[in-house]
């Protein structure tokens, strides 16, 4: 038999159960272009990672940058997972909306975003079209019109058209050792720090090659420079000059001022001693700039 003041603890304990609001989880959002998973205790903060990538980009910032309840996002069909809704069309712009709708349904927003590459365009286009969700936003290494790089500053989706095409031709044909050997060298020459490349190679290699293929084409052929000017949330972007790329660094800044011009007040900042995996490459000044990019 309970003792009654046990009896009394026990109703006790499950009426204030049921006055608490529920959790907000992951495991209450049901999608089929990405899956979220939810770590730590404190703010909000959404972890895009990039084209093929995976959550692990941010093993390391997290355990650096306690203090905070982060949202890392997997996009489906790279890394190994099913590419679900992601099968045919548009990727980042669709996930974009799934995040968006992430944030809405988890009652999350206004909350801080962090992307890398590809993530940092998802980021924009969250910022863009839903600025309400979005407080503070951390761009890392990537350009609001990358097609620009290929097509030059006036390029049009008409110009790039073949020029993503061919890329994405190339990507869903290759022969499996060529596309091994090729992802192999890309990955080397974004990470420079040699003992995390064998990660990034993996995620890369298990990725759907169509799901990365139109990915990558929609990057090429997204221009993002028109809705900057819709983005009202604080904005960082960190970026890096590639190593071997013809340009200086003081050209590297002119560009990134010059893409970025529309988003007023955005603080751009180049990267020293380090690849396109600024989190890994030089994971000091990253994970300095996210603690003082959350506190600020």
């Amino acid at each position: 038999m309970i003792h009654r003041r046990g009896l009394f603890a026990f109703f006790a304990m499950l009426l204030t159960a049921a006055l608490l609001p529920a959790p907000a989880t992951a495991k209450d959002f049901t999608s089929t272009r990405i899956t979220v998973t939810v770590e730590g205790k404190g703010k909000d903060v959404i972890l895009i990672p990039g084209l093929s990538s995976s959550p692990r980009v941010w093993k390391e910032m997290i355990a650096a940058v306690p203090g905070y309840r982060w949202h890392k996002v997997q996009v489906h069909g790279f890394a190994g997972t099913d590419k679900g809704g992601n099968t045919a069309g548009d990727v980042a712009a669709p996930v974009a909306e799934e995040i968006a709708r992430y944030i809405a349904e988890q009652k999350l927003g206004p909350v801080a975003v962090i992307g890398h590459s590809m993530g940092g365009t998802m980021g924009m286009m969250l910022a863009a079209r839903h600025p309400a969700s979005v407080s503070k936003l951390m761009i890392v290494d990537m350009f609001p019109f990358m097609g620009a790089m290929f097509g030059g500053p006036n390029a049009t989706p008409a110009t790039l058209k073949p020029i993503a095409d061919g890329i994405m031709n190339g990507m869903r044909t290759s022969p499996a050792d060529a596309y091994a050997k090729q992802l192999e060298g890309t990955i080397a020459s974004m990470v420079a720090t040699e003992n995390m490349r064998a990660g990034a190679l993996d995620d890369a290699m298990k990725s759907d090659r169509d799901v990365s293929a139109r990915a990558y084409g929609e990057l090429v052929m997204t221009n993002l420079i028109p809705e900057l000017s819709k983005i009202t949330a604080k904005t960082v972007v960190l970026y890096v000059s590639p190593k071997g790329a013809p340009v200086t660094d003081a050209q590297m800044d002119g560009y990134y001022q010059m893409s970025y011009a529309p988003l007023k007040g955005a603080v751009l900042k180049r990267v020293p001693n380090s690849a396109h995996f600024i989190m890994w490459d030089n994971a000091p000044f990253f994970q300095a700039e996210v603690k003082a990019f959350l506190a600020g």
